[in-house]
């Protein structure tokens, strides 16, 4: 089981950290589940940037980073070394600790 700690870009939003979170669900399933907003416009399938997140702690717990998400993280807004899709992060069998950031999505107008 992981626990996540989320937090956020965007002023006036509190760090959310969750418990007892299972393997084999994406970082964005898990946000969405707890009423954590992260956009998705293209349903999860790797074809926009709308989850884009940084994964600050973690980056052993899912998948490496593949040459599609590369090419999307690219086209979100502000990227960083460690940017990643919320959609392509799909936690691994076993048990750690990850921080995600979510960046100010009150900043996407139409992506």
């Amino acid at each position: 089981m992981y626990t996540i700690k989320f937090t956020f870009e965007q002023k006036g939003l509190e760090p959310i950290t969750l418990e007892n979170v299972a393997p084999d669900q994406s970082i964005l399933e898990v946000a969405l589940d707890n009423n954590i907003e992260l956009h998705h416009n293209c349903g999860m399938v790797c074809a926009c940037s709308t989850c884009h997140i940084y994964l600050q702690k973690g980056e052993e717990f899912v998948p490496e980073l593949s040459d599609r998400e590369e090419d999307f993280i690219d086209r979100a807004r502000n990227p960083k070394l460690n940017s990643r899709l919320g959609c392509q992060c799909v936690l691994i069998s076993g048990s750690g600790e990850l921080e995600v950031c979510v960046p100010d999505q009150s900043l996407i107008h139409g992506e």
